[in-house]
């Protein structure tokens, strides 16, 4: 999965090693956690060995790109070669149940602008299949255990299952929308989930939750 990102990544520009770190972070949001920056330069360095990037022409670095005390490695810009163009073309047209996982979907998902319609369907479609086979399996736990779990324990079950119904509803939007050919709504700012805020003050002796 790093190495999708870091080819990724790389499509859109060459990169400091201290860059592409951020840019990861900015890039995979929440499941940055689940990805180990120990093993980006390693993976950096297997990729070159491979022949899919390259060290550019080292150019001065600013302090806004590379801070002053980032070591030489964090400083070497790396760009794709074409045979990454084609590996990064070969890892975005799979959608096989390493897909499916939490790390794999989401990195697949920072990359669905790149990514066939075909494959992004059966990515969601997969992802759904087994966000509704834990769903199931919480359900299971709640009906059997629920009795002998203490307070805590049973809440932590209650908010993982609440998680995954959220989140077969989101998958089920996006299958539909692609099935559709619609892109994902991007709320505005100013939204709240796509819906524009009444940022108007309320009438006197009226709150603003009062108001429908």
């Amino acid at each position: 999965m790093l190495e999708l990102a870091i080819l990724g990544l790389l499509q859109e520009s060459p990169m400091h090693g201290y860059e592409l770190r951020k840019e990861l972070t900015a890039k995979l949001g929440a499941i940055r956690a689940a990805i180990s920056y120990g093993s980006l330069y390693p993976t950096l360095r297997r990729l070159q060995a491979a022949g899919w990037i390259a060290e550019a022409a080292e150019t001065p670095a600013t302090a806004e790109e590379v801070p002053a005390l980032t070591s030489r490695r964090g400083r070497v810009v790396y760009k794709i070669t074409a045979e990454g163009k084609e590996r990064f073309a070969q890892l975005i047209a799979q959608a096989g149940p390493e897909t499916y996982d939490d790390t794999g979907f989401g990195v697949h998902f920072a990359f669905f602008a790149r990514t066939d319609q075909a494959t992004r369907l059966r990515i969601l479609e997969g992802r759904r299949r087994k966000i509704e086979e834990r769903r199931e399996g919480l359900r299971d736990v709640l009906g059997r255990a629920a009795e002998r779990l203490d307070a805590y324990t049973l809440e932590l079950q209650r908010h993982g299952l609440e998680a995954c119904e959220r989140e077969v509803r989101w998958l089920e939007e996006l299958i539909a929308n692609e099935r559709s050919g619609r892109a994902p709504t991007v709320p505005q700012p100013g939204t709240a989930g796509g819906r524009r805020e009444d940022t108007s003050p309320p009438p006197p002796g009226e709150s603003r939750k009062e108001r429908p």
